[in-house]
């Protein structure tokens, strides 16, 4: 399976210059939020491809325009050609707006997961916006990642975070991929980057491992 990710600034590549070609072969794009409604509801026009995103933590427009005809993660599973995609949108509570979190609010936003993860025995691919705490995050606060991420992957060993909000314009800090030590995969979607997605590999959770992990007290 061949995946789009795409966050944060709309590609020149994709969008100025689009051709049809671009989108030959694509199974599945997933936005990693911050990028407009419009750019998504062309890709999934454009394209074969569903479109997946989570909302970013200036995409306060959503609200009122959600991207038509795309599938909204954010809080939930879905699931597309086996492979089970769960989203949670959003950064680090630095102001006002619809999509910003405390650590303990994100926390919160897991544990109410946590049934519907049970009833797909898991998940594969983990799409946020911010990255987890510690793996291509920074130390501001708006840039700063989401301990509660770290424990969700040690607990349900996904094969992949895929993330948005730390830019490659920030220099040294932009890390595309990283190893995460549950196993996991993280990569930066900023911008575009094709994932070639072995669907072979599956989980070896039970769903008996998930509830174990799940329900066991979170930190």
């Amino acid at each position: 399976m061949k995946i789009l990710i795409i966050a944060d600034e709309e590609s020149k590549y994709l969008w100025d210059f689009f051709t049809p070609d671009k989108l030959e072969g694509i199974d599945m794009i997933i936005s990693c939020g911050d990028l407009r409604a419009e750019y998504l509801e062309f890709l999934v026009t454009m394209g074969k491809a569903p479109v997946l995103y989570v909302p970013g933590n200036h995409d306060s427009r959503y609200e009122k325009h959600p991207p038509e005809g795309c599938e909204n993660v954010d809080g939930r599973i879905v699931t597309v050609g086996g492979v089970r995609v769960l989203g949670f949108g959003g950064s680090m509570k630095y102001g006002i707006g619809p999509y910003m979190y405390t650590e303990k609010e994100m926390r919160k936003r897991i544990k109410k997961a946590r049934r519907s993860i049970l009833l797909h025995s898991g998940f594969d691919i983990l799409v946020t916006h911010s990255p987890a705490r510690g793996y291509g995050d920074m130390d501001d606060l708006p840039h700063r990642g989401f301990e509660c991420f770290n424990e969700l992957m040690e607990r349900c060993r996904p094969r992949y975070l895929l993330h948005g909000h730390v830019h490659a314009t920030y220099g040294k800090r932009f890390k595309r991929v990283i190893d995460h030590p549950s196993g996991a995969r993280i990569i930066n979607g900023y911008d575009r980057y094709i994932l070639e997605y072995d669907e072979t590999q599956k989980s070896s959770l039970t769903r008996r491992d998930v509830f174990r992990q799940l329900f066991s007290p979170f930190r």
